[in-house]
Parts: structure tokens; sequence; C-alpha cells
């Protein structure tokens, strides 16, 4: 689907844009900015316009800002689209950079960042760059995703996806419209073990997020509006998939276990009791695991409430079903 919705208010492209700096990462040029020490990483997929568009960098700074190391790679490798080139139209722009060649060629960042060190991924793509990331968590390349009034996403694609994912949809949008951004939010609802937000912004259009009027004070509102939305969903989201793996890894090393989870070893279930009957017996041993890492995380004292408090969160998430 094209249209001249998606191409609507173009940025002016500048490659001295932003605070951060371009270097090269798995092989593209990338813009980088990133807070002092973060392992969390952040992979800003852009529009059709490229990786210099302005607006989209500030939004970069600024999530920088909040933490994570944010890198925003050149995946149409010099050559945007021009809206005023009559002859190399929308169409025929996209022959050449598909979305999932975007998703290819996102690979060997994700490949780089990891080697970094990174502990958590997140992908947060616009209008063209939604469905690149889609492709990615489709394949579980990141951990969280975030799509801002995404493009060329169908119902197939979220039916394949099992990443906890956001989505920002538009009131006015031809590409996902809402009642079509409603069907993608009855399927994700239906996945009990996937966490998702949708909400569709009021008054406002396709691009309405990094394409916005900065001289109209609503404009800018309304955009800022969904950069919150976007910040507090990698707030929660990719700070506990950082704090799991960290448990993870730490439980790894100092319990010497071949699993990483508490709960699953196997001297820590209680004997099996015959004259109990399966249901119950579950319910018990759930319960006694419960008790076992609750008094661990308590002997701990250098660990925080927090942690504490995301460890039995994952905990009740993953053993929900005992309970009911």
């Amino acid at each position: 689907m094209s249209g001249p919705e998606c191409c609507s208010n173009p940025p002016i492209l500048s490659p001295t844009a932003g605070n951060g700096t371009v270097e090269k990462v798995g092989g593209l040029h990338c813009y980088l900015t990133a807070s002092p020490h973060s392992n969390l990483a952040v992979l800003m997929l852009s529009d059709v316009f490229g990786y210099e568009a302005p607006l989209l960098r500030k939004l970069a700074d600024k999530v920088a800002a909040a933490g994570y190391y944010v890198v925003v790679p050149d995946l149409l490798e010099g050559d945007p689209f021009k809206p005023d080139d009559s002859l190399y139209t929308l169409p025929v722009w996209l022959k050449d950079h598909g979305p999932e060649k975007g998703a290819d060629g996102s690979k060997p960042v994700i490949e780089a960042l990891k080697s970094k060190g990174f502990s958590a991924i997140a992908g947060v793509g616009f209008c063209w760059g939604a469905k690149v990331v889609v492709e990615l968590a489709k394949s579980r390349l990141i951990q969280t995703a975030v799509l801002l009034h995404p493009s060329f996403v169908s119902v197939d694609d979220f039916k394949a996806v099992d990443t906890p994912i956001a989505i920002l949809g538009a009131e006015s949008d031809k590409y996902s419209p809402p009642e079509l951004v409603k069907e993608f939010e009855e399927i994700l609802a239906a996945k009990p073990g996937v966490w998702s937000f949708v909400k569709i912004h009021p008054g406002v259009e396709h691009g309405w997020a990094v394409r916005y009027n900065t001289e109209d004070a609503e404009a800018v509102k309304a955009a800022e509006e969904a950069h919150k939305d976007l910040l507090d969903w990698l707030a929660k989201h990719l700070n506990l998939v950082m704090t799991r793996e960290k448990w993870r890894r730490r439980n790894r090393k100092r319990m010497g276990m071949e699993r990483g989870v508490l709960w699953e070893v196997d001297h820590h279930k209680p004997p099996p009791q015959p004259s109990t009957t399966t249901d119950h017996l579950h319910r018990h041993q759930t319960l006694f695991r419960l008790t076992t890492i609750t008094t661990y995380l308590q002997s701990e004292k250098s660990q925080s409430r927090s942690h504490c408090e995301a460890v039995t969160l994952i905990f009740f998430t993953k053993n929900l079903h005992s309970f009911v």
C-alpha cells in the first residue's frame, strides 16, 4: 500500500543533526547517541526518509537521555525516498528498499550490539521502520518492540509475534487505520503470555511522532505524548528483561546451575505425596518454590526491593496457571 500520506511533511535532512555521532556498526553508518554506562540498547528504525531526519535524531537523543544506548542505522544506505522525484515513485523505491531487506540489514547491527555486551535490545520503528521491527520481533532478535504509525504491517504479522510489543496509531491513518489497529490489539490480547499495549492517539495523522510542525504547539504536544508512551514502555519492559537476564546469569554463577531459575531446581522441590491429588500437589510445589526464592532474596541484603519485585513478577507470570 502506498500513497501521499506516508510521505507528507517530509523532513529537511541534515547529516549533522543531533547531539550524537555517526559511526559504523555492523557495517552500516549509524547515528549513535548514548547514556553513559548503559547496557540497554534501543535500535531506532526510520521511516522512508532515513536516519538523517532531524526530529528523528532529536527523539533518539531524548531516549538516550532516559538511560539507553540508541542506534539509528542507515538501512536505506544513503538512498532515502525523495518525494520530489516524479520518476522514482514510492512503489518503485520500495522495490529496492523493502522492509524485509531492512530487517536483513539490521541483523549485523544487532549482532554487533550483542558482542558489545548489551543485555537487552529494543526495536522502535516508524512507518516503514515499524514493519522492519515486526520482522525482527517475529524472529526473536529483539526483546521488546514499539511501533509508531506503522505501515506495511498485516494481521498475519501479529499472529507470529510473541515479543512484548506496543503499537501507537493515529486517528487518521490510511496505512494503519484505527479499525486495523484494533484487529492487531485483539490478536495480541488473545495471547496471554505476550505483553502488549495499543493506543490510538486522537486528532493526529500518520507520521505525527517524528514529522510534526515544530511551530505548532498542538502538534508538538501530540508528538511528546507519543514519546512519553514510548519511554514508559521501554522503562517497564526493557528494564524487566534486563533484570530477568541478570538474575539468570547470577544464579548460574553462584549456584552452579545448568538452568538459571531458582524455582526450577530439583532439590528445592518437596518430595511427591501419593495421597495428594495431582492438581493440589502442583499448587503445593509452586508455592514451595515461591517460598524458596522469597527466602533467598530476603537473605541477600544487597538486593533492592525492585529486584525482588521483578523476580516475583516473572515467577507469577510463568506459573499463573497453577493458581487458576
